[in-house]
């Protein structure tokens, strides 16, 4: 506890000793950010609602269903809004610059609901409702309307390929000169059966003549069913492709019909609403700019006092510690460059002495 208090008392120490860049840092960014809100243009805002139940949840074929049904549409709108794509279209549309767009633009889900605000700022209020008009407008054809394109798409994709495989079948009928062959071998069997039957009653009553005209008919029937045979896999393949373009193409319109029904309920007349656009509050702005700019001023300034610390303790520690503490020499000495005493020297040792006093 005693260490944890004398660092407590050293940042103290410190923090007093670098008040000025503390103190002054700070006021220096907050300073500037006031400036800049109060010295600037003054800003204008609308907010519109987007709110469009219709679009989410409901049958599995709509586009967004599930429990996440609302963010989803949410982030896909929020997406939509500041997409290449839109912004290019809204900036064509008003005139105003694709840059300024996406800094001014601003989508928030109100709570969890599919309920959205779009809220656009600006130097210049006569855009401002403007260009939410512009951008309900464009996002919701972004997120819908292609939809429809491409539902569209595949329902041409598959009437082409159904168009195709009924053309194959005509050439191939054509090519063989015959129509229908499956239906056609499937009766020449029912035909065969019911002769075979009819033969062997007339058989049975002694009408060989009448048996013998069933017998050269059974005859004829399995001669067609030889010559069909061979070609039936062809051709049910092609009818196999046929079949699969009918569904296909069964399925894309239905695909289209839903999607449409999604464009007609994303209509921006009906689902959209734009307030009246209102000079932005001074104060909140200089709230909003002062506050963070100041924090990181002070981050700013406890890194430099943190630098300016540390630099200050490498060169004290890097400095060579002292030999001693300098003390006037005494008689017959003298002093060095580097306060070190340097003592004459000795001429005679004590023995020495006592034997020239005898």
């Amino acid at each position: 506890m005693g260490s944890t208090r004398v660092e407590i008392v050293d940042y103290l120490r410190v923090a007093r000793r670098r008040l000025w860049l503390l103190v002054g840092i700070p006021l220096v960014a907050g300073a500037a950010a006031a400036s800049i809100v109060l010295l600037g243009p003054q800003q204008y805002a609308a907010t519109s609602y987007v709110a469009a139940p219709a679009l989410v949840g409901g049958s599995a074929a709509q586009q967004y269903t599930g429990t996440q049904a609302a963010n989803q549409f949410a982030a896909a709108f929020a997406a939509a809004v500041t997409s290449p794509q839109v912004v290019d279209q809204v900036a064509a549309d008003t005139g105003v610059p694709a840059d300024a767009l996406r800094d001014g633009l601003a989508v928030k889900q109100v709570g969890a609901s599919s309920q959205l605000t779009v809220t656009y700022t600006a130097d210049d209020r006569s855009t401002v409702a403007p260009v939410l008009t512009a951008t309900g407008k464009r996002a919701l054809a972004f997120l819908f309307t292609s939809q429809v394109n491409i539902a569209t798409d595949e329902v041409k994709a598959a009437t082409d390929e159904l168009t195709g495989a009924t053309r194959a079948i005509n050439d191939w009928e054509k090519t063989n000169k015959v129509s229908q062959p499956d239906k056609l071998y499937q009766s020449t069997l029912q035909e065969i059966a019911s002769l075979r039957q009819q033969q062997l009653q007339m058989q049975a009553v002694g009408n060989s003549r009448g048996a013998d005209a069933a017998a050269d008919s059974i005859s004829a029937g399995q001669k067609r069913l030889d010559e069909l045979g061979p070609k039936l896999p062809d051709y049910q393949a092609l009818i196999a492709q046929r079949d699969s373009a009918t569904s296909a193409l069964a399925s894309a319109r239905q695909g289209l019909q839903q999607a449409r029904a999604q464009s007609q309920a994303a209509d921006p007349d009906k689902v959209t609403s734009v307030g009246e656009a209102q000079p932005v509050s001074r104060m909140k702005a200089l709230v909003a700019l002062v506050l963070p700019v100041s924090g990181a001023g002070l981050l700013l300034a406890v890194l430099l006092v943190a630098v300016l610390e540390w630099l200050a303790r490498s060169r004290r520690a890097g400095r060579p510690a002292a030999v001693g503490r300098a003390t006037p020499a005494p008689t017959g000495g003298r002093r060095s460059s580097d306060d070190t005493v340097v003592l004459p020297a000795v001429t005679a040792t004590v023995p020495e002495q006592h034997s020239r006093r005898r």
